[in-house]
């Protein structure tokens, strides 16, 4: 065993009360394997990744690295964050032996160790070039190459592969996987983050499935395929459909719908227009490994959209599949005006939030989004700022409100009606 949590939990304080992220959470990482969190956008993955670098403390319970409690950052394990996080003054050389210089390595011995980070990792040639004269896919590279240098027993990824391209993501994953499976690195465990199932399918030999709010691991997944793997192989589609199912369970989803109704999906209309159609165009009901390759959305674009979809009651996601309801059909289908009617239904009947903001708003004609942030006290300010607006624009598209950027006034309109 070298990492180990049990019973981590961690939440922030936001005005009255705090705000929940994690509860509960164990899970173990050990020698020679690759793990992969996986979890909804927003649901404490990357909060537990720095909880277990020691990079933040947790509230309760406890982190372990190689049987030791961990209080904070130590030798022996390393990070690569999802933005590449040079110093734009340093050469490639200088920013991957900066690390080793915090440890007291001796000058001569730091700068050997890291032209062999960046010749391992395929940058050789480029010591001393500057960020800004480097691609995305090679500013990573240097990033995993700083976190090597130090040669850590424990490398903890947080979507590493997320800001690139796809194309530049799969060779960059494609030649750390080579690296890890011939040897050639002193790391003996990974815990990667992601988004994308496939991606962890593709690298690890288990997932962890991050569910609830505050979250816990909700599942484990063992992936025992043999490497390299086949995107394409049927035992591998069987796992990424597996995951799908998992996430889309009526329990899971059901109670992950009451928190949204607070919270709100990050969906905008323009989007949500467009996932509908694309069902629409599959009869109404589509597998949703398929419907992601086909819309290029990973899950923390995909899942935002079909929340909002069944929150609206526009949707039904089970077992992997999304069906559109009888409403999702005609709003699919329908013309701009009676898009907008149907909307403005729906969003009045299903959206507690914005029909408490319309009724006051027809009493009272305006009043301030403060008033809003008010009613959203119990989340994170950002949280709320975000809520605040997607409740713009979903009710300014629907017709029932307007918004006057200068006063920061929320104002009445009329609902518009079906059949105009």
């Amino acid at each position: 065993m070298l990492l180990e949590a049990k019973g981590v939990a961690k939440a922030y304080q936001t005005g009255e009360r705090p705000f929940k992220v994690l509860e509960g959470v164990d899970l173990e990482v050990r020698e020679g394997e690759i793990v992969a969190l996986l979890g909804r956008s927003g649901g404490g993955k990357s909060t537990l990744l720095r909880i277990l670098a020691g990079l933040i403390p947790p509230d309760a319970g406890e982190v372990r690295f190689r049987g030791r409690p961990l209080r904070g950052p130590v030798e022996g394990m390393a990070m690569v964050f999802q933005t590449f996080a040079l110093f734009p003054w340093l050469s490639v050389l200088e920013n991957v032996a900066l690390g080793l210089e915090a440890q007291g390595v001796p000058r001569e011995e730091r700068l050997r160790r890291a032209r062999e980070a960046i010749a391992l990792i395929g940058l050789k040639g480029f010591e001393e070039a500057l960020p800004k004269e480097l691609s995305g896919g090679m500013k990573q590279r240097v990033g995993f190459a700083r976190a090597l240098v130090v040669e850590p027993l424990v490398l903890l990824l947080d979507e590493p592969f997320s800001a690139l391209d796809p194309l530049t993501a799969e060779g960059l994953r494609g030649d750390f996987l080579d690296l890890w499976l011939a040897g050639r690195l002193s790391t003996r465990a990974v815990l990667l983050v992601t988004h994308n199932i496939e991606e962890a399918v593709a690298l690890a030999d288990r997932a962890l499935i991050l569910q609830g709010s505050p979250a816990r691991i909700g599942r484990e997944i063992p992936i025992p395929l043999p490497q390299p793997r086949n995107p394409r192989d049927p035992a591998f589609r069987a796992l990424v459909e597996e995951i799908y199912q998992i996430l889309t369970e009526r329990e899971v989803v059901e109670r992950h719908l009451e928190e949204e109704l607070l919270r709100l999906p990050d969906a905008s209309v323009e989007r949500l227009m467009s996932l509908a159609e694309a069902v629409a165009a599959h009869g109404g009901r589509t597998d949703l490994p398929l419907l992601a390759e086909e819309e290029g959305l990973e899950v923390d674009d995909l899942f935002p959209l079909l929340e909002a979809l069944e929150l609206l009651d526009f949707a039904r996601m089970e077992r992997g599949d999304v069906e559109l309801t009888p409403a999702g059909r005609a709003w699919a289908t329908a013309n701009p005006k009676e898009r907008q009617a149907i909307f403005a239904e729906h969003l009045l009947r299903r959206v507690p939030l914005l029909s408490r903001l319309h009724r006051e708003l027809t009493e009272r004609q305006e009043i301030p989004e403060e008033r809003v942030l008010e009613w959203l006290r119990e989340l994170p300010l950002p949280e709320a700022r975000r809520v605040l607006g997607v409740i713009r624009e979903w009710g300014r598209f629907a017709g029932l409100l307007g918004y006057d950027e200068r006063s920061r006034m929320l104002y009445a309109q009329n609902p518009p009606t079906q059949g105009v």
